[in-house]
This record gives C-alpha cells, structure tokens and sequence, in this order.
C-alpha cells in the first residue's frame, strides 16, 4: 500500500483525484490478485494508463459501453473477482442505473463503482459531465456503499477499505488538480465510520469529499470570531454514521452539513432523514447546491458562483447561530 507521509500527502495532492486512484490501483493490484480494473474506453482519464502497460492482464477496456460494463463486472464478480469500474461520474450512475440496481442492488455483485471528476470538477464539460445528483441516485439503491474522500490520501485508504468490503460500494472522486490536503500522516479509514478533523464545541460541520478542507478554513474563519467550530469528515454517505449526529443532539450542538452535491438527496438529506425518522430535534443547515443547472464555467468559478468558498460558508454559518440564539 502507498505510504501517507506529509511528502506523499503533497505529491498526491499535485497529481489530484483521478492520477491518485490509478496510482492506488496499480498499488492493490499488486497486492491482491483477485482485483481487476475495467474501463469503457476511460482507462486513460482514470489514472489508469501504467496499470494498463504493467498489468494488461489485469485491465479490461469494453468500449463505449457502460452499461455493458456493469454486467461485464458483475460477472467477474460472480466468479469471485473484485472488479473496480470507473467512468464519469454521470456515467457511471444515471447511464448505467438499471444495470446497477439488478447487478449490484438486487444481486449484491461486489463490484466497486468509481466516479470520476464529480460535483463541478469537469469544468467547461459542462451539465452533461457534473455530477450534481450521483449521491442521491445511489443512496437509492439498496446494498451499495457510498464513499466520497476527502483528498487523496483518502482516495488511496477508500480504494483498499472498498477491495475488502462485501458488497457494491460507489466511490465518488470529486475536486481537480491540487486538491487540498486533509490527511499528510496515516489515519483509519473504514467505511461507515466518519472522522472528527476537528474539535470544537458551538456547532458541528458535518462535510464530504472536497468540502471537507473548506469546511476546515470555514472553522478557522470562525474561530477568529470566537465561534468553536468542529469538523467531521462524513466520508461514508451510506451507511451514514450515525453516532456523531447522536453525541450532537445530547450536546445541543446544533449542525451543518456541507457538500458539493445537490441539496436534495445527499449528505445534507441523510442527515435530515435520520434525525426525522428518529424523531430528533436536531438543529440542522444544509450548503450545498441548489435544484436547479446553472451555466457551464471552470470548477472554481462554480464554486464560486454556488457559494462553496470558506468565506462564504463561514458568514452562512455564523447568521445560522445568530438566528438560533435569538
């Protein structure tokens, strides 16, 4: 396995999302004999290009075919191989949800999906290649894990943690070139149970792949203002961890969820549904993207337009708590 050291942890973060998963693949595939990695025609834009001359044997293009993919997986899977699908986020999840939902769904193939480039990071690609709603297709889906790292060392820790969980698991890669660092030494990542980056006592930042660092800047903003700000990585979407929303609603602490997916049916959605069914009075704002395609522009022009800068989300939060104590 790649080492996370404070070097590594700068290097992957140069070479961002995608360069980093190829890189993890490479690593596994050496590792673990049964793990295969398939493509429709994506080997290259997946990271995947020295896998694909060092392993070819263990690489497997179907063409422009992803719902062909699905079913090629799953039958690799079912003669207990450990397939890694990638493609374009959209791609990957809406193109191929039939497929997804009897194969991995109704099966329980254990096949390992992996969006590439999700939320805004395709840039000028535009509406047809963001992926704004993939989260809320796939929590859908009963018998999938839903995964988004925070940065690269936690592509490399979500890539190996998704080789040795049972069942489908969707991994969403958002954020471009130099993503920001979270994670520079090793740290424990299992599926289903988040991490508290930071501690804090007047809110609870509850965020995912790319919002994770922002939220981290957003705290630092609020500390400044004497605001206590924890932040929790909620990697695992599906199955949600619950028990930090628990130790919130005995604190009195009251939260926000931050991501960049749509408001409807992601992170932020989770976490209302839980508190909901649990009938919990928990104190909740949801940042995220609003129901609605906007204009195509480059990545940080997006974030920009949407309001996912720390600035931004540190003053959204701050007018939350006023409301709250008022």
């Amino acid at each position: 396995m790649i080492d996370i050291t404070p070097k590594e942890a700068r290097r992957l973060s140069r070479l961002g999302s995608r360069a980093t998963y190829g890189m993890a693949m490479y690593s596994l595939i050496e590792d673990t004999p049964d793990v295969y990695a398939l493509s429709a025609d994506l080997g290259g834009s997946s990271g995947l290009q020295r896998l694909m001359q060092g392993h070819p044997d263990r690489f497997m293009n179907v063409g422009i075919a992803e719902q062909n993919l699905i079913g090629f997986a799953a039958g690799l899977a079912r003669e207990g191989m450990i397939p890694f699908v990638s493609s374009f986020a959209p791609f990957i999840t809406f193109r191929c949800l039939d497929q997804i939902k009897m194969n991995l769904g109704y099966m329980r193939q254990n096949v390992k999906l992996v969006g590439l480039g999700s939320g805004f990071a395709m840039g000028e690609l535009g509406n047809s290649h963001y992926g704004l709603e993939d989260v809320a297709v796939m929590r859908a889906v009963p018998n999938i894990a839903v995964v988004q790292p925070a940065d690269c060392t936690a592509v490399v820790k979500a890539v190996y943690a998704a080789s040795k969980y049972e069942g489908g698991v969707y991994i969403r890669l958002t954020g471009t070139v130099n993503v920001p660092v979270v994670y520079s030494e090793d740290f424990d990542f299992q599926i289903g149970k988040s991490i508290t980056v930071k501690e804090g006592e007047d809110v609870s930042v509850i965020a995912a792949g790319s919002m994770v660092a922002t939220a981290l800047k957003a705290a630092e903003l609020l500390e400044k203002e004497g605001i206590s700000c924890s932040v929790t990585d909620m990697h695992t979407v599906k199955p949600l961890d619950t028990e930090v929303l628990e130790c919130n609603r005995k604190k009195g602490i009251p939260v926000v969820t931050l991501e960049e997916h749509s408001v409807i049916g992601g992170l932020g959605a989770a976490v209302a549904e839980y508190s909901a069914a649990q009938g919990i009075a928990l104190r909740h704002k949801m940042i995220g993207i609003p129901d609605q395609y906007g204009h195509t522009a480059d990545y940080g022009f997006q974030l920009k337009r949407y309001g996912l800068e720390a600035e931004n989300i540190a003053a959204i939060i701050k007018k939350f708590l006023e409301e709250d104590y008022e």
